[in-house]
């Protein structure tokens, strides 16, 4: 065997060997939790073991051999074997409702392809690598869920997968009308463009605040992972493709701004059930803007101040960065007299365009504010900027209520980032440091260290889990990094840096459910995954509807709302259960309320790749796949398939074998042409298996796929 491996379980119309592709057949205990994708060579590696007691899966039971291993996942060589060790003395965990045990292999080093098994019950895990950079697939198929949730542009191959290829959507927008003068054509203005918020097609700008300003932030933090190759329509013209996609919003935004420096807040349809139907390019009906609000125009200032700073230094980028700083300024010059006449319109989105309310409170716009002026002040090094956040800095809420939470990651990124400039404000200074250094040294909230009280390891407060609770956790670990990044109490940046990975782990399996929460990763190496979203495009009963039950399913990477203790619909689970179960894999929002459970949004999707990008860098894992198949560029279709499966390739000297997942061979098929049909009319449905080697040099390739009836 070679010394790296790298796992891609591929679910898709169509798998192409020409990357390094590798699984094995296994049952997947849902008892035993891992990080799904993987881990870090010396990182900490704990399995979380359990037995349920309270909530949906309370009939079930586990009780765990007291000695666990780590195999290696081809080989089946035992790696590493120890004692499992009894999480809080038998207690239940509130939060999950669960009992437990940790299983620590953080000792197993070197780079592989693994799993935990149980010998005395034969449970095993899900497979998972550890090896020098384990999440970089993973970051680039979150992110890319923002081109799928671009606005108008067609979504074609090589850009999206075939499965998710769109026409142009949207056209409509060319001619968009105000909401409030419906008949005028008059009113018509280009609204084209933009990214889509949420489960529903409209747009808005004050929810873009949060996103562009994280998505900005982690590009500024992590430059050098953030290539020009990530496989966008603007991808190889110099510019890093994660500039390109906020562009594209930006371009848009662009276009809400009136000449006076006031900003429409946001625009769609005008009921619910109009241009609600899958994919995009079947919605046709007219969208409209309406209202503008001095909480649009902010959004817009400290948005575009921030994005001309960064954009400035690539060439072919600093036109267009001046007009943003001209905009921005424009933007802020229009807030600043509702500000300081303190009529800041906290309910200025009545609702005629639908959906979301778009407003923000005023304690939000005072926040908001502050990091408005301070990325305006960085822009410019204009004072009257600086002092406004002086003169504002003790009305921003953690600072008035001596609390850094959850949703204080772009203030806190703000305030922090103030510091460290010319000519700040001392007084200001001093103020910021001495709370946010109160907040770690008192880790308050039990955010700024690692907490044994979570059983899952990720310890939040109870009230995170409420609608959209996976932004929270994602954005624990982003406030313990930015501490992290500024050294504001550097003894503790061993327990922060603990805390934030250990979140990460959440999102990829460790959690009561044992799923990774983003939709279809199977073809990243997740074996559980989110498999039905809250998305008008990937909506219930269409053929994106659900990854293993649907003729496509949902795009991969879009991250679930998550577990909600505030669920209003009438199905158990998600109701009625400990907190973390507070969630159901589906996406009925016709009979039932999952847009409270399973709904994506930019601001959670940006929230996770922050949080992922400071556990991604450039290292390139290799593989010992088969260079033949690569270079032949073996595929194998459809995926999922009901009667048939193709494989078209150069396949001479190549053995395929089916088998289920318990590793029955179903059929062994030597070839010896370019191509091969498999009839499975006779199988039943479910996971299968195909195998192919070379009989050559005997390296080989796995992969998954579904059979459907």
């Amino acid at each position: 065997m070679k010394d790296v491996y790298k796992i891609i379980i591929l679910h898709l119309l169509l798998i192409v060997f020409c990357s390094p592709n590798f699984a094995v057949s296994q049952q997947i205990s849902e008892f035993i939790h891992v990080d799904q994708f993987g881990y870090f060579n010396n990182a900490e590696k704990v399995a979380v073991i359990s037995n349920p007691q309270i909530g949906y899966n309370s009939n079930l039971s586990y009780n765990p051999g007291q000695t666990f291993q780590v195999r290696d996942l081809f080989t089946e060589a035992i790696i590493y074997s120890s004692s499992v060790q009894l999480w809080n003395g038998g207690n239940t965990h509130a939060q999950s409702g669960d009992q437990g045990w940790w299983f620590d292999f953080s000792s197993v080093t070197s780079s592989g392809s693994y799993y935990i098994y149980d010998p005395s019950t034969g449970h095993r895990s899900a497979p998972f690598e550890i090896n020098a950079n384990p999440y970089s697939e993973v970051i680039k198929a979150a992110t890319k869920t923002f081109y799928y949730n671009r606005c108008g542009i067609e979504k074609v191959t090589p850009f999206a997968q075939q499965i998710w290829n769109d026409d142009e959507s949207f056209l409509q927008d060319y001619n968009a009308r105000n909401a409030y003068d419906q008949s005028n054509a008059a009113t018509e203005r280009d609204m084209y463009g933009g990214w889509f918020d949420a489960g529903d097609y409209n747009k808005y700008v004050t929810f873009a605040h949060d996103p562009i300003h994280q998505l900005l932030t982690s590009f500024e933090e992590n430059p050098s992972i953030y290539t020009d190759d990530w496989n966008i329509p603007e991808s190889g013209d110099g510019v890093p493709d994660i500039l390109n996609e906020i562009k594209w919003e930006l371009d848009w935004l662009l276009k809400m701004i009136n000449a006076d420096g006031s900003v429409y807040i946001k625009m769609g349809s005008l009921n619910y059930d109009i241009n609600a139907n899958a994919p995009p390019s079947a919605n046709t009906e007219p969208r409209y803007y309406g209202y503008t609000c001095p909480s649009a125009s902010l959004s817009v200032a400290s948005i575009f101040a921030h994005a001309a700073k960064v954009f400035k230094d690539y060439p072919s980028l600093v036109t267009y960065a001046n007009a943003l700083e001209q905009d921005a300024i424009l933007c802020w010059n229009y807030f600043l007299p509702f500000y300081d006449a303190d009529n800041l319109q906290t309910d200025c989105d009545d609702q005629v365009v639908k959906s979301g309310d778009a407003d923000w409170s005023e304690i939000v716009q005072i926040n908001n504010a502050v990091i408005g002026a301070t990325y305006l002040f960085d822009l410019t090094t204009n004072l009257n900027y600086s002092n406004f956040v002086a003169n504002n800095i003790n009305e921003i809420e953690p600072i008035v209520n001596d609390y850094w939470a959850a949703k204080h990651p772009i203030l806190l990124e703000a305030v922090l980032f103030y510091t460290t400039l010319n000519n700040a404000d001392q007084s200001a200074v001093n103020t910021i440091l001495n709370s946010t250094s109160n907040a770690v040294l008192n880790n308050w909230g039990n955010f700024f260290d690692f907490s044994a009280d979570d059983l899952y390891r990720a310890q939040v407060p109870d009230w995170i889990y409420y609608w959209g609770s996976n932004m929270g956790k994602a954005n624990i670990g982003n406030i313990c990094n930015t501490m992290i990044k500024y050294n504001v109490v550097p003894s503790a940046n061993a327990g922060l840096t603990r805390k934030a990975a250990e979140q990460l782990h959440y999102f990829h399996g460790i959690n009561p459910l044992g799923i990774v929460y983003l939709s279809n990763m199977y073809q990243y190496g997740a074996d559980r995954s989110v498999n039905r979203i809250f998305h008008t495009w990937f909506n219930y009963q269409t053929d994106w509807d659900d990854a293993l039950n649907s003729i496509y399913g949902p795009a991969p990477g879009f991250l679930a709302g998550g577990p909600n203790q505030g669920y209003t619909g009438a199905l158990t689970p998600p109701a009625n259960q400990p907190l973390q179960k507070c969630f159901l894999d589906y996406n009925n929002g016709y009979s039932d309320v999952a847009y409270e459970i399973t709904e994506p949004a930019i601001y959670y999707q940006a929230a996770y790749i922050r949080m992922l990008a400071n556990f991604v860098n450039t290292q390139t894992i290799t593989s010992s796949v088969d260079i033949s198949a690569t270079n032949n560029c073996i595929e194998i279709f459809p995926n999922p398939t009901n009667n048939f499966l193709q494989i078209r390739g150069n396949l001479e000297a190549y053995t395929v074998q089916v088998l289920n997942a318990n590793g029955f061979v179903y059929q062994t098929l030597n070839t010896n042409s370019g191509e091969l049909v498999i009839n499975l009319s006779d199988y039943p449905s479910g996971m299968f298996f195909i195998k192919i080697w070379n009989q050559n040099n005997n390296l080989l390739s796995v992969e998954k796929f579904l059979k459907t009836n």
